[in-house]
Order: structure tokens, then sequence, then C-alpha cells
């Protein structure tokens, strides 16, 4: 199982009732791995896990696994209090998810011993690979992911820092402790933009949630920067990457809100998000219309 391309972090579509809409969601992945994404981070970040309960993250990923049919690997998110970061972790194994997504513990810090034994409990509960997710709370040190390269399970480490001092100081440590295949990608928010100083570090993989509502944008950037296509790149970060964090940062959650209206706004009704995100003002979502009209003339598509 190899991640390779574009990485899709699907929304999670709720219906009129609230309730969790599987048939937008089952559309929502497939027409996005036939685009081209070179795999499918279900009921992460982007997918709202922080809100949906154990029954709505089954089906989430069920939905998710049966719609990829195998074409690309299906990660799904595992994180928060520990008991129900395993129970998610043994749902994603038991609906056939090909790996999990280890997002941040639940509010409390812990030093990097109790990092490593939370990652090593939610590994061994759902016996998938695992791509740790550093962000928030979960903060590494070199020596703690070195550690965690011994479990056979983990895989991966996804930067969502953007500390590019501490990622090398990870990559380095990691590469003078193990010989295994480990895998690094960034993980930062409209990761687009970060792309070049994380390739630098020899970085290539991360993730992706324009994909989620501008495929064309999102793989017009990505052949770009692997074709070696600077002046598309610079015109896509310029006229389009830019604006669009410019206006994700306004307000708290924008970063999700955002790509949910993305999306809406392309043909797919996914619903609105779930407290304590908000819907973006009209004024915000006729923003990002225009920005997605620029990013999509500049891609030529």
């Amino acid at each position: 199982m190899r991640l390779d391309g574009v990485l899709f972090f699907p929304v999670t579509p709720f219906g009129a009732d609230g309730d969790l809409a599987e048939p937008a969601l089952a559309r929502h992945v497939s027409e996005g791995v036939a685009a081209g994404a070179g795999g499918v981070f279900t009921a992460c970040g982007t997918g709202e896990f922080n809100a949906l309960d154990l029954d709505e993250y089954t089906r989430t990923v069920a939905v998710s696994v049966a719609a990829a049919e195998r074409r690309v690997p299906v990660f799904a998110g595992a994180g928060g209090a520990l008991p129900a970061a395993k129970a998610v972790a043994r749902a994603a194994a038991a609906q056939g998810a090909d790996g999990l997504l280890m997002l941040p513990p639940y509010l409390v810090s812990g030093p990097p011993s109790g990092l490593v034994r939370y990652v090593r409990e939610v590994a061994d509960a759902g016996d998938l690979p695992v791509i740790i997710y550093q962000r928030g709370n979960a903060r590494f040190t070199p020596e703690a992911v070195a550690e965690l390269t011994r479990v056979p399970n983990v895989i991966g480490f996804k930067d969502g820092l953007g500390d590019l001092d501490l990622l090398q100081r990870i990559i380095l440590t990691v590469r003078r402790t193990t010989d295994r295949e480990f895998t690094f990608f960034n993980g930062l928010p409209t990761a687009e933009l970060t792309v070049p100083g994380y390739r630098g570090l020899g970085v290539t993989l991360y993730s992706s949630a324009v994909f989620a509502f501008a495929p064309e944008i999102a793989l017009a950037f990505y052949k770009g920067v692997t074709g070696g296509d600077e002046v598309l790149v610079q015109r896509l970060l310029t006229g389009f990457y830019l604006p669009l964090v410019n206006l994700r940062d306004k307000v708290p959650g924008y970063a999700v809100s955002l790509v949910k209206a993305g999306v809406r706004f392309r043909g797919l009704d996914v619903g609105g998000v779930r407290a304590p995100l908000v819907d973006p003002a009209p004024e915000h979502v006729a923003e990002l219309e225009r920005i997605i009209a620029a990013g999509l003339e500049i891609a030529g598509a």
C-alpha cells in the first residue's frame, strides 16, 4: 500500500435533518477518486472527526471504503480520548479501512513518552497502518518519532505545525536510526502554500483540502510542482492559494467551513458544518466563489 499524488480529505455531508448524508458522501468520495486522488483520508479534520459519534464515524468509513472501490488506499481519522480513539480504530478496521491517521489526543498535554504510549495503544487497538499527525497538543520530539518507527504498523508522519526546524531534525533522526521505509508529508491547512518549503526538506507528499472542491486546481498545482512549471505554480500560489488562505484566516474554523462551502458551490449539497464550527458569512461565500473562479481560470479548467 503506497500513498502517492494528491491526497484527498473529503468533507462529511449532513442532510437537512442533520444526519449523515450517505449518498452525498459516496458520490463525493467516488468522484474524488475518479478525478485522480492518490489516497482518501475520511473522517479526519476536514471531515469533522470531532463532530461525529461512533455510529456516524463507522458509517462514514464504510461508505468511503465502498465508494473508493479499492482504487486507492482509504485512511480514517482516530484520536481524542484514549478509549474513544481505540473504539474508532477498531471500527475503522472492521469497515475495511487501509490505515489510520492518528489525530491529537483530547486537550491534555503529555510528555513525549506519553504521546508514544498513546500512539502505541491506539495502533494496537486497530492493528492497521498508522500515520502520526503532529498538530496542536501532539508535538513530538525527534527521539519520540524514532522510537515509534520501531512499532511495525506506524508507517508515517504528517506535520501540521509548520516548524521546519523541528521537522528537519525529526527526519534526520529517523533516517539515522532506521532503514525501514517511513513516509513524511505536509499536513498544514491549505498545504499547497507551503509545498515549496517542505519540498526543500525532501517532503513531497501533502494533504489537499482544495482537492475536495476544486480537483482541477489541486491537480494543476501538483502537475506544476512535479513537472517543474514554476510559472504555473507561482500563478496559482499568487492568484488562488494566497487569497484563499487570507480568507481562511478571517474566522477560526474556516479551514473546514470554506471547504464545505466550496463543495456546495461546485454542485454537491453536503450541508453545513456542526458546532463549534460556523458556516461562512454570505460575503465570505461570495469571496470564495470569486477565488475559485480565478483559480479555475489559471488552471485552464
